[in-house]
């Protein structure tokens, strides 16, 4: 039998902020045990892809900016304090900084969610790029694709938590 709040407390995290959606998931009865990597991602991300697009859209708000305001200040969550530093993104020179900056402002403006992307191996080169080629996406394919980053995200989180098969 899977424990309630042990789940709650242990997965509500793994959608940035977004504990409602482990919450589903259980409620729905889409947790199986054993708990692995692969069972609980089904389960939150069936979840995840039912929610309205309003709470889809809150669950990528609540995404900090990479190598944003609250890097800086230390405001990020250690998963995604993790996530960024492990992509070089907390040791940026100032110029690549304010390139991060711009390009998180206008994506936020254009798309009215922040850049999302799965950086667990990626380079800040390779972030970069990703960005570039990004800005240009209509609202609707970003949509998604920040949809599908946002899954993988939880699938890396899972992974250092829990066993494969």
């Amino acid at each position: 039998m899977i424990d309630r709040a042990d789940f709650l407390a242990r997965f509500g995290g793994v959608f940035e902020h977004s504990p409602f959606i482990a919450e589903r998931a259980l409620d729905a009865g889409a947790v199986v045990l054993p708990l692995t990597a692969p069972v609980v991602h089904g389960a939150l991300t069936e979840a995840f892809r039912k929610a309205s697009q309003a709470e889809q859209l809150g669950v990528l708000t609540a995404h900090p900016d990479l190598a944003g305001k609250l890097a800086i200040a230390g405001g990020l969550t250690e998963d995604s304090r993790k996530e960024q530093a492990g992509a070089g993104l907390d040791r940026l020179t100032p110029a690549e900084h304010a390139r991060f900056t711009a390009l998180n402002t206008s994506y936020t403006e254009k798309f009215g969610f922040p850049f999302i992307i799965a950086v667990k191996g990626l380079t800040k080169d390779d972030i970069l790029a990703a960005f570039e080629a990004r800005i240009g996406n209509t609202t609707e394919a970003e949509f998604e694709t920040a949809k599908f980053q946002v899954e993988r995200i939880a699938l890396l989180r899972l992974n250092a938590l829990l066993p494969g098969d």
